[in-house]
């Protein structure tokens, strides 16, 4: 007669089923339902689809970049200045128009100087092996503080209407979905693809659990964290392309204080800040949730302030809930 072999505690039979299912992106999207719901009920033009569409035209930007910044977080990096790239960006899209430059070049010029200063970031983080949060506060202060001396106390306001269409229009007049957005939900598409199906995204894992280790394995991490840095630069001045676009102006404050809400969408939709884990799927539902959630507060005439302190206890809750977890799972 054989005996039946005891289940350990350890074994993934023995975990409950909803600790199967009960992954961070899981969380997010259930605590999107609670808000929509929630929304709904405080004001009844919340769940107007015009509305909806027409709020996510105020986020796509960050959103964006949150792309690239999950990426440069996962491989144990960070850049704090692309809200200045946007701003020297734009500065230079301002100057240009000005001097009669049309469309194409001033969207060239953008995206070629985000290039040009991501670069610049990454080259300094990869070649004097400098720490990157310290890099980019540096570069952060220069590039912000180039723009604010060239313009002033100005606005630049010519700008090209074809310029402003993209920025103010949507997709198509049977699919009011703005530009935007548009671009943000295909680049998702792309860095979802890249980050979870590809050689280049595993390598990313690998530099955030052990560069060491990665570096001896043979994965050329320098070279990866310069391209990150780049690829982030390069979002950073799509990001101006859009943004000045919509507003239709470059003024002295613009984007001021994007740091914050991009490495916010980052962390809260599961990257890790210690670098190693996260998912695009994930950033795109806090993406989702950050912006009708302020959009919905908004409505109710919530004072800008409080949206911003709840932004700032939901990056807090979304750090230290998984150390807490993991402390927790450590224990049992």
């Amino acid at each position: 007669m054989s005996i039946a072999t005891p289940v350990s505690r350890t074994s993934p039979q023995a975990k409950p089923v909803w600790a199967r299912f009960m992954r961070w992106e899981t969380l997010l999207a259930l605590l999107f339902i609670i808000m929509m719901i929630g929304n709904a009920l405080l004001s009844p033009y919340f769940l107007d689809f015009a509305n909806l569409s027409d709020a996510t035209a105020n986020f796509s930007e960050q959103a964006i970049i949150a792309l690239a910044m999950a990426l440069l977080i996962i491989a144990r990096d960070i850049d704090l200045s692309v809200a200045a790239i946007i701003a020297i960006c734009s500065l230079a899209m301002g100057l240009l128009a000005a001097h009669g430059f049309g469309t194409p070049g001033l969207m060239l010029a953008a995206l070629a100087l985000g290039l040009a200063c991501g670069m610049f970031n990454g080259w300094l983080v990869t070649a004097f092996a400098l720490p990157s949060i310290v890099v980019t506060i540096g570069t952060m202060s220069l590039f912000r503080g180039f723009a604010d001396v060239v313009l002033g106390d100005r606005a630049l306001t010519h700008y090209p209407a074809a310029l402003q269409a993209i920025g103010q229009n949507y997709v198509a007049s049977f699919l009011p979905i703005p530009v935007s957005f548009a671009v943000f939900l295909v680049l998702a598409c792309v860095f979802a693809f890249v980050l979870h199906a590809t050689a280049f995204g595993r390598r990313l894992y690998a530099m955030g659990n052990n560069p060491v280790a990665a570096r001896f394995s043979g994965i050329p991490v320098n070279r990866i964290r310069f391209i990150l840095f780049a690829l982030t630069g390069l979002m950073s001045g799509l990001a101006a392309i859009l943004l000045t676009g919509r507003i239709g102006s470059t003024r002295p404050n613009i984007a001021t204080g994007w740091e914050l809400s991009v490495i916010t969408m980052a962390i809260l939709g599961g990257v890790s800040i210690s670098g190693g884990s996260g998912t695009i799927g994930g950033v795109v539902l806090a993406v989702l949730l950050l912006g009708f959630t302020q959009f919905g507060l908004s409505l109710v005439n919530v004072p800008e302030i409080v949206i911003n302190i709840l932004q700032g206890v939901m990056l807090i809750v979304a750090i230290g809930v998984p150390r807490l977890v993991h402390r927790l799972r450590e224990r049992n």
